[in-house]
C-alpha cells in the first residue's frame, strides 16, 4: 500500500485523473495506566509528554495506512486533499481520522 500516493494538494503535477470518492482512515489510541500516571506527574512540572507525543505519531501512521487501504479497496491510484482531524475521548484516549479524495489516473 505504500505505492498509493497521498498528498495534501488538490492537483498532482503531470497527472490527469478522475475522482472515485471519499476515503477514510480512523483509529483511537490510549496509553496504559502506568504511562497515564507518569503523564500526570509531568503535567505538574510542565514540558512535553513524550509518551503522548509517541501515541499521536503512532495514531497518525495507523490512520494513514488505513486511508491507503481504503483507497486500494476502491481501486484508487492516489489520494488528494488528505487532511487530519483528531479529538479526545475521555481523558486518556485520542481519536485520529485521516481523510481525502481517492483518484484514478487516466
Amino acid at each position: 500500500m505504500a505505492g498509493i500516493l497521498v498528498t495534501t494538494t488538490e492537483n498532482i503535477p503531470g497527472q490527469d485523473y478522475e475522482i472515485i470518492g471519499e476515503v477514510f482512515g480512523l483509529t483511537t489510541q490510549s496509553k496504559n495506566i502506568v504511562r497515564n500516571v507518569g503523564a500526570g506527574l509531568k503535567n505538574l512540572v510542565g514540558g512535553e509528554i513524550k509518551d503522548y507525543t509517541k501515541m499521536m505519531v503512532e495514531a497518525r501512521d495507523v490512520a494513514i495506512e488505513r486511508l491507503r487501504a481504503n483507497a486500494v479497496e476502491q481501486g484508487a491510484d492516489a489520494v488528494v486533499m488528505m487532511r487530519f482531524d483528531s479529538g479526545s475521548i475521555g481523558t486518556d484516549m485520542q481519536s485520529v481520522a485521516a481523510y481525502g479524495t481517492a483518484v484514478k489516473f487516466k
